[in-house]
C-alpha cells in the first residue's frame, strides 16, 4: 500500500464496522483501507479524544492528569453531568470544548474516541451499557459493577459492538506496579507463598461510603485494591478457597474485613480492608529467596522495596489541587488505553477483562460469606 498523507478524517471511523476509502494526494485510486487500520492511523496522527461521563471528583483529578501528557496524544472534548450547569462549570475549569447535561448527548457525540465512566458504581452497569451500545470505547471506573451479574452484561456488550473496555484499576498501570511484575516473572524472590496486603482509610462521615443505596463498603471502594493486587501476583488464576469475615454498619454495608485466599501449590494471600481505621495500606509479596515490599499507598504507589533497597518512582506535579492521593497517577492507565487503541486491542493486557470477572466473583463470594446483599443482587 502506498504511503499516506497525513490527513484528518471524520471521527465516525473510529468506530464504524464497514471498512472506509481514503483517496489521498500520493495515491492514483481509492484504497480500501480495514477499520482496524484505519482506526491505528487515525490514533496514530491525532490525539485520543475523552469523553468524561461524570463530573464529580475522580473526574476533576482525571482531567488534572491529563494535562501531565501530551496533549498531542490525549484531549478530553467533552464532558457530561446530570445537568447542563455542572457541566458547563467543569468544562470552564478544565478548559474543555463541549459541556452535556446528559449522558446520552455524550454518548452520542461521533468526536469522542474514548469515554472515561467515573460515576457513583451503582451506575457503572446502566451507564456503561449506554456508552458500548454507542459504539464507544469505554475506561469504567472501579469498582466495574456491584455483582458478576452487571460485569458480564457489560463485557457480553463490548465484545457485542466489538468496542474496547477496561476496568479503571489504576494501580496496575503504574510504572511501580510494572516493575513488580518484572520481578516475578524473572523469579527475583523466587517461588511466591505468601501475600498480605491492606488498605485502611476512616469514611464513616462519607455518606458514599456507608449508604447501601449508594453501593457503600469497605470492600467495593478500597479492599478491591488490596484483592486485585493479590490476583496481579498470581496471574490472574483463581483461588481454591476464600475465607472471609468481617463486620457491618447498621445500614448493612461492610465496616472492616478480613479475607484469607489459599491458591494452587500451597500459597496464601491475606487482605485486610477497613473504611473505620487507618492501615498501614501497602502489600508485601514472600517468596522463598527474598521479598517485596509495595509502600504505602500501596493502590497508587511510589516507593518499592526488594530485599531492602528501595526504589522511588516519583509522580508528576499536578497543576490543581486534587481530591484523592497520587491522582496525577491516573495518567498511567490514560495512556495504557491509548497504547491498547494504537495496538487494535479490545481489551489491556494489565487488567483483562477474564480478571475484572474474577475479581467481581471472589468479591460476590466475599459479600455473600460476610452477609452484605445489595438490591442489584435481587435483580
Amino acid at each position: 500500500m502506498q504511503q499516506l498523507s497525513r490527513v484528518k478524517l471524520p471521527a465516525l471511523w473510529t468506530r464504524c464496522g464497514a471498512p472506509l476509502h481514503l483517496t489521498t494526494q500520493h495515491s492514483t485510486r481509492s484504497q480500501l483501507l480495514s477499520p482496524a487500520l484505519t482506526q491505528g492511523y487515525h490514533l496514530f496522527n491525532m490525539a485520543t479524544r475523552w469523553g468524561l461521563c461524570g463530573a464529580g471528583k475522580i473526574s476533576h483529578d482525571f482531567s488534572v492528569a491529563m494535562k501531565t501528557l501530551p496533549p498531542g496524544d490525549h484531549q478530553i472534548v467533552a464532558v457530561a453531568a446530570r445537568s447542563l450547569e455542572r457541566a458547563r462549570e467543569f468544562a470552564k475549569k478544565h478548559s474543555i470544548p463541549k459541556a452535556y447535561g446528559s449522558y446520552e448527548e455524550l454518548a452520542n457525540d461521533p468526536e469522542i474516541d474514548m469515554v472515561y465512566l467515573g460515576v457513583l458504581h451503582t451506575e457503572h452497569w446502566r451507564l456503561g451499557l449506554l456508552v458500548l451500545q454507542a459504539g464507544k470505547n469505554m475506561l469504567c471506573e472501579k469498582p466495574f459493577a456491584m455483582n458478576s451479574r452487571e460485569v458480564g452484561d457489560l463485557i457480553a456488550a463490548s465484545k457485542k459492538f466489538n468496542v474496547f473496555l477496561m476496568e479503571a484499576i489504576w494501580s496496575r498501570c503504574f510504572p511501580l506496579h510494572r516493575e513488580v511484575r518484572r520481578l516475578l516473572a524473572e523469579d527475583a524472590i523466587g517461588d511466591v507463598k505468601l501475600v498480605k496486603a491492606s488498605f485502611g482509610s476512616p469514611q464513616l462521615h462519607i455518606p458514599r461510603s456507608v449508604e447501601k443505596e449508594l453501593g457503600g463498603g469497605a470492600l467495593l471502594d478500597i479492599g478491591v485494591y488490596t484483592l486485585q493486587f493479590v490476583l496481579m501476583v498470581f496471574n490472574g488464576e483463581r483461588p481454591e478457597s476464600i475465607h472471609a469475615t468481617g463486620v457491618l454498619l447498621n445500614s448493612g454495608v461492610d465496616e472492616s474485613m478480613v479475607v484469607v485466599m489459599k491458591f494452587p501449590r500451597n500459597r496464601l494471600a491475606c487482605c485486610f480492608f477497613s473504611i473505620a481505621v487507618t492501615l498501614p495500606n501497602d502489600a508485601t509479596i514472600s517468596g522463598t529467596k527474598g521479598t517485596i515490599r509495595v509502600l504505602g499507598p500501596m493502590h497508587c504507589p511510589t516507593t518499592l522495596e526488594v530485599n531492602g533497597k528501595t526504589t522511588q518512582y516519583p509522580l508528576p506535579e499536578p497543576s490543581l489541587p486534587l481530591n484523592f492521593t497520587n491522582s496525577t497517577g491516573l495518567r498511567y492507565e490514560a495512556e495504557e488505553v491509548r497504547q491498547c487503541l494504537l495496538k487494535g486491542l479490545k481489551e489491556s493486557p494489565r487488567m483483562p477483562l477474564s480478571e475484572s470477572a474474577l475479581l467481581t466473583e471472589v468479591m460476590d463470594e466475599c459479600r455473600k460469606q460476610v452477609g452484605v446483599v445489595f438490591n442489584q443482587d435481587r435483580q
